[in-house]
């Protein structure tokens, strides 16, 4: 499975990297905006990795009536995927947000996780966090799932007790009336969740490292 786990997880990156290519500087430089991290033209960033909150926004939402870039690279690929490339690109434009528990090491590789919003038990699998997380802990991110368990599209935000109770005693307005698995995966959830950790320092606490090496994970 972690074998299964790393290909899958090279075939995202990929596809990532690729799905770049289509995003401009300034819907980049929006989003950037928005989480505070950026001024007028100008970017703001204590460390580039804080670009990947950005980036994740600039990926997987979109405005009403707008195009995701995820959607817009799938359209545009120049030949058919087949095979492990299209299984994960299907994943990564079904990904959802999520607020997670971890609740213990799974048997076999990874967590298992409950899934605050949906009420359900799932298997995490991601290096770094099994490596680093502690079980009881709760993490807002996105996930892809396949082959019957999930991984984060990247980004993990580390949720204290006042962060939660601030977010979800105030959602945005047009959500309160909305079931909370409704209001996690509106796009502006997620924006909401990335600029009150960024802002709050909660994101000090975050290091994002290769995949790809043996003690990687994202």
């Amino acid at each position: 499975m972690l074998e299964r786990y790393r290909h899958l997880r090279e075939i995202s990156r990929r596809h990532n990297e690729a799905i770049q290519k289509l995003i401009s500087q300034e819907s980049i430089l929006q989003h950037a905006r928005r989480l505070g991290l950026a001024r007028g033209n100008t970017f703001l960033l204590e460390d580039l990795d804080e670009l990947t909150y950005a980036l994740d926004l600039a990926i997987h939402t979109a405005p009403p009536g707008r195009s995701r870039a995820i959607d817009r690279y799938a359209e545009s690929a120049g030949a058919p995927l087949d095979g492990d490339e299209r299984l994960m690109l299907d994943a990564m434009r079904a990904s959802r947000f999520s607020i997670l528990r971890i609740e213990r090491r799974h048997p076999i590789v990874g967590l298992v996780t409950t899934d605050l919003a949906l009420g359900a038990q799932g298997w995490l699998i991601d290096i770094g966090l099994e490596s680093s997380v502690s079980d009881g802990a709760t993490l807002a991110t996105r996930l892809y799932m396949v082959d019957g368990f999930s991984m984060t599209a990247g980004v993990n935000v580390p949720l204290d007790t006042t962060t939660m109770l601030a977010l979800f005693a105030e959602p945005p307005r047009h959500l309160k009336r909305q079931p909370f698995n409704v209001v996690v995966n509106d796009r502006r959830f997620a924006e909401t969740i990335y600029r009150t950790a960024l802002a709050s320092g909660l994101m000090d606490r975050v290091a994002y490292r290769d995949a790809s090496s043996p003690a990687g994970g994202s």
